[in-house]
């Protein structure tokens, strides 16, 4: 895609792709992707209004998942606007103080969401080997500074991002791979050294993805030996079964993660309608499946749910 626009214009701008060769039925691929976000946020905010109006379940692992479903939320309506400006609009041209603010979003958003789970694994751990203990040890005010940590963490790791970026002059094409900016794409179109950023970003992806994912496992490994320790099988049943929402909704953010990793750094070959997937599974999946996940297999979620449906009918 050839751009021709002046210097000044390419260097405050930056041009987004939908799909590429399918910009004739572009209306038509919005009406998935709309859906798939109105029931984004429809059931994230379900989840934080049935949790909130409802004082039984004032609990750490409720309010463990209303952290999870505003973070959902929040990282839903950060590509929504360009996605669907795309579709609707063919919305191409992104300022680069907005393209670098949507950036920030995406990439905290997501260290965010990986911190969250760390907390409810620890919740569980905590509720399933230290029962007696679970209110004073998980107390509300520790409950909000374990999420402020995680969204300071996460900003301040992401905040350095944006002004490596602004370093660069890019003076190959401003075209960007995907709907939205994301830092590995735009630092692509730089033309000079970006050693610093792939060091930066494989440091931040250390200490957040990479610490969080190892002590969920060893959580949960902590917890299967506390699980097996039980007398009964329907003690152990019951144990585990607090446990399965919390474990999908691991493999929901963890399994795209890896997989949308797998294809940029080994996939050059397959063609670019599979990195657009993969990139749109890795950033919709979670947020649209976790609140299906909460209000199928938690218990006490569907139950309110079912409750409010009710009263309004």
């Amino acid at each position: 895609m050839i751009i021709l626009y002046n210097t000044s214009l390419q260097k405050a701008t930056f041009f987004l792709t939908g799909f590429q060769g399918l910009e004739e039925i572009h209306s038509w691929i919005s009406i998935p992707f709309c859906s798939i976000y109105l029931t984004v946020i429809l059931g994230n905010v379900t989840i934080l209004h049935v949790i909130r109006t409802d004082a039984t379940l004032h609990e750490p692992m409720y309010y463990f998942l209303a952290m999870l479903a505003l973070t959902d939320l929040g990282l839903c309506l950060s590509t929504l606007p360009t996605v669907l400006g795309i579709f609707w609009f063919d919305a191409r041209e992104i300022g680069i103080p907005a393209c670098f603010t949507q950036l920030f979003f995406i990439h905290t958003l997501s260290l965010v969401e990986s911190s969250v789970l760390l907390s409810m694994s620890i919740d569980r751990y905590v509720a399933i080997c230290n029962p007696l203990r679970y209110s004073t040890i998980l107390t509300p005010r520790r409950i909000v500074k374990m999420g402020l940590s995680s969204v300071l963490r996460s900003a301040l790791l992401i905040l350095p991002l944006p002004f490596l970026l602004k370093r660069f002059q890019y003076c190959r094409s401003h075209v960007l791979a995907h709907a939205y900016c994301l830092h590995l794409e735009i630092m692509k179109l730089a033309c000079s050294s970006i050693i610093v950023n792939h060091i930066y970003g494989l440091f931040v992806v250390a200490c957040t993805v990479g610490v969080d994912s190892l002590l969920i496992f060893l959580s949960y490994t902590l917890i299967l030996q506390a699980v097996l320790g039980k007398a009964s099988h329907q003690e152990r049943l019951r144990a585990l079964n607090t446990c399965i929402s919390h474990i999908c909704a691991v493999l929901l953010f963890y399994i795209p993660m890896i997989g949308l990793s797998l294809v940029h750094r080994f996939g050059e070959h397959l063609p670019r309608i599979v990195h657009l997937l993969m990139s749109y599974v890795y950033l919709l999946v979670p947020p649209l499946m976790n609140p299906i996940v909460y209000s199928i297999k938690t218990k006490q979620i569907r139950q309110r749910i079912i409750k409010k449906f009710e009263f309004v009918k």
